[in-house]
């Protein structure tokens, strides 16, 4: 039962009753039920800002354990750079270099991974964070690229490596006879008296004077040319092939101990001297080409000598003195 509730009337100097309207109530409610609302609206704002609720928790916790990963993740796709760095630069500077090839092209090592559909799928999801997704994917993809020019590149120094190691062993490199005292090398390579005319020609290469059947050995890899016989010029002669442009002559034989098409190395005995062909005295005459033209042997004989031996193998080589074969 509601209280009923009374004013003192100063004109009729009694109490009267309070009459309420039905306005009144409704007014009265709705200014309850706004400052009710207010209240809530401030309790709710309050928690919205300063309380979560458990989901919204983990979700904030899971959100920042990906920053760091992410964060974790772009430290180690730097490192991971700067190590590739340092291997492009040894790359061009050093190994390229000592195989004399050209360094790879910058625009090469640091070209585009695709075109602008290569990451559809990924912008097709409209994902939140897609931004931070496209970031990692395009550098993993530059990443990855170079590392593959890199292995690429490798592939071709390995080749380089093999081959020049192929061709330090080809090299006409050593004496093509036993020759420790220097004193077996009678005539050099250049302008000699010719035994026969008598006249100053053009010595192609270098004469050996050696008792019959001495050991003739190949001076560096590679594969008999020919085997040939004559009565005059090279009389018995030897051709060896070692490839790189390089072919080498054994001529005025006695024997010969390989054949044509036979692969040879460094040191193999190939035959024994003689005195065949247009020879005035038992001797092996011996001749380098290169690329087709003939040049002084002398100059590859460094492989077996000291620095005092190959300067006095010079110094004898040059004397102009009178040559064991006529051609």
């Amino acid at each position: 039962m509601a209280r009923i509730k009374y004013y003192y009337d100063t004109e009729s100097c009694r109490y009267e009753r309070i009459r309420v309207s039905t306005w009144d109530v409704i007014w009265n409610a709705l200014g309850f039920l706004m400052v009710a609302l207010v209240l809530a609206g401030g309790i709710v704002y309050v928690y919205i800002k300063y309380f979560e609720s458990p989901e919204e928790a983990q979700l904030r916790k899971e959100n920042a354990e990906l920053h760091l990963y992410y964060d974790l993740l772009g430290q180690d796709l730097d490192e991971a750079n700067k190590m590739l760095t340092s291997l492009q630069d040894r790359d061009d500077n050093i190994y390229r270099v000592i195989f004399g090839v050209e360094p790879i092209p910058g625009e090469i090592r640091t070209a585009g991974t695709g075109g602008t559909n290569r990451y559809k799928d990924i912008t097709d999801k409209a994902l939140e964070r897609e931004e931070i997704v496209l970031n990692s994917y395009q550098r993993l993809d530059k990443l990855k690229k170079q590392m593959y020019i890199q292995t690429k590149s490798y592939d071709e120094i390995v080749k380089l490596a093999r081959k020049k190691e192929e061709m330090l062993a080809s090299l006409p490199a050593i004496q093509p006879v036993s020759n420790k005292d220097l004193k077996r090398l009678s005539s050099g390579f250049g302008y000699r008296i010719d035994p026969i005319y008598k006249t100053r020609r053009m010595h192609w290469g270098l004469d050996f004077s050696l008792p019959k059947g001495t050991p003739v050995y190949a001076t560096g890899d590679g594969k008999v040319k020919f085997t040939r016989s004559s009565i005059s010029g090279y009389g018995k002669q030897i051709e060896i092939d070692h490839g790189f442009g390089y072919i080498t002559k054994y001529a005025h034989l006695d024997q010969f101990l390989v054949k044509k098409g036979q692969k040879i190395k460094r040191g193999d005995l190939i035959a024994y001297s003689g005195n065949s062909g247009k020879s005035t005295a038992p001797h092996l005459h011996y001749e380098v080409k290169l690329n087709g033209k003939k040049i002084n042997p002398i100059h590859y004989f460094n492989k077996e000598l000291s620095a005092k031996e190959y300067e006095e193998i010079l110094r004898l080589a040059s004397i102009e003195n009178q040559a064991l074969g006529s051609y």
